[in-house]
């Protein structure tokens, strides 16, 4: 029989924080001392990685966390796992969706706010196992991304709205507890994602979210704990809240090892590593009939999140039969085929030097600089600040020929009209020396049309 630990008795911009006093850090425990700078490097390389958020909320079509005791009475939504059986649920073909879109990494809701895990917890007995599935959907995600050559990660949401212990609780923790008890939640938590590392690692990531009233307090000690178990994982910036600016959504920038930036693209930057999540369509978990982005936004949103040096993690909800609805699953297959043979100028890049803009974005890597044009001028070439080195050589990618001249400081690229890409058109500019030294130049003035 599974332990139970014994206690007494949704992700979105769009809500203000909550008011909580201010607390002093720790004096007497060393800071965060983050992911080894490798480990980062590694990160960032990959570029491009699949969000999951699925859970028994699939079978009501709303949004998961945020809908308990909103749209769904709480003891209807927090008895949904009795009839979750997703049995068409294949973690090798989740996997390969993943993959033929170019992804290089998956990310998934072990727990959301809802407190329910879909991994069979020793800590609790509202999981995958009291369910008719009876699986352990983590451990064959896991297994399916080491076999087909993708990197795994775990989501795990630091505030539980369910869980008797921690103060806050739906709808959408505005509610308090008054069986709350922190430091109880905290032991809660923490024995949660040691079981995450444990069992199911090493893992890339630990993607947590929605502190609240969890702060360094607790917090520090958790991302220790994590360090110790695995020393290279990458964890992001919502681990705990900072003193005194404790928040629903709670993007600090300087918790972690990179920020957050939720349904929008990140700004330009090398200095501090962040990842923009996002959804194919609107909402996080599945909903019938959600509106999808066209194919054009979805990789645009790419090339501009890489453009400013960041990362994309990109989000499906799959469906209560356990399958990614075929119309998402199409629409990433057609993004892995434009990205494929254009794929140098995307995995392994910094963003720059030429910031993103209406008139497209760049990535540079060794003593390359890619372009990627996404809006041409009506007549005469596109204008760009001139790079700081001679540019030697230049051509389209996949192939092709594009007309480059370097004058009074500007650099003026032409591109036959048929030869253009509708989505972006790309191209590789051959520089005299390392590209990540050239200095960074803001866009050029959208092309006149």
């Amino acid at each position: 029989m599974r332990t139970v630990v014994a206690l007494a008795v949704l992700l979105s911009v769009f809500f203000s924080p909550l008011s909580v006093a201010d607390e002093p850090a720790p004096s007497a425990e060393p800071a965060d001392p983050g992911a080894p700078p490798e480990a980062i490097a590694h990160w960032k390389d990959l570029r491009f990685g699949m969000f999951i958020h699925w859970g028994p909320v699939a079978l009501t079509g709303h949004e998961i966390g945020w809908s308990r005791g909103r749209q769904t009475p709480v003891d209807k939504y927090d008895a949904l796992h009795k009839e979750f059986n997703p049995t068409e649920f294949d973690a090798d073909e989740w996997v390969q969706i993943a993959k033929a879109a170019g992804m290089k990494y998956l990310v998934i809701t072990s727990k959301h706010h809802d407190g329910f895990c879909i991994w069979p917890s020793e800590h609790t007995e509202y999981d995958i196992a009291a369910t008719p599935f009876q699986r352990d959907p983590l451990k064959e995600l896991a297994e399916a991304c080491r076999k087909h050559g993708l990197e795994f990660g775990a989501y795990y949401s630091v505030c539980d709205w369910r869980h008797p212990a921690f103060p806050k609780g739906s709808p959408g923790g505005r509610t308090d507890k008054p069986t709350a008890d922190l430091d109880a939640y905290d032991q809660y938590l923490q024995g949660q994602v040691k079981e995450l590392i444990t069992n199911y690692g090493p893992l890339l990531v630990m993607w947590f979210d929605v502190p609240q009233v969890y702060t360094q307090k607790h917090g520090l000690s958790m991302v220790r704990m994590l360090r110790k178990l695995q020393p290279n994982i990458v964890i992001n910036n919502r681990a705990y809240a900072e003193a005194g600016r404790t928040s629903h959504f709670n993007a600090q920038r300087m918790v972690g090892d990179f920020s957050t930036p939720e349904q929008r693209i990140g700004g330009f930057d090398r200095q501090r590593p962040w990842e923009t999540c996002m959804t194919i369509c609107r909402q996080w978990a599945w909903k019938p009939d959600d509106t999808m982005k066209p194919l054009d936004q979805c990789l645009q949103t790419l090339l501009h999140t890489i453009g400013g040096d960041g990362n994309l993690l990109f989000n499906v909800g799959p469906m209560p039969d356990g399958r990614i609805e075929p119309r998402q699953a199409e629409r990433l297959k057609a993004m892995g085929e434009w990205i494929r043979p254009r794929a140098e100028a995307i995995y392994g890049t910094r963003g720059g030097p030429i910031k993103p803009g209406k008139w497209g974005a760049a990535t540079c890597k060794g003593n390359h600089v890619y372009l990627f044009v996404m809006d041409w001028p009506d007549n005469g070439p596109l204008t760009l600040p001139a790079l700081g080195g001679d540019v030697t050589a230049a051509r389209l990618l996949p192939k092709g020929e594009v007309d480059v001249e370097t004058k009074d400081g500007r650099l003026m690229l032409d591109v036959a009209p048929q030869r253009r890409d509708p989505i972006a058109t790309v191209i590789e500019l051959t520089v005299d020396g390392p590209a990540i030294d050239i200095p960074v130049v803001d866009p050029p003035a959208p092309p006149s049309h």
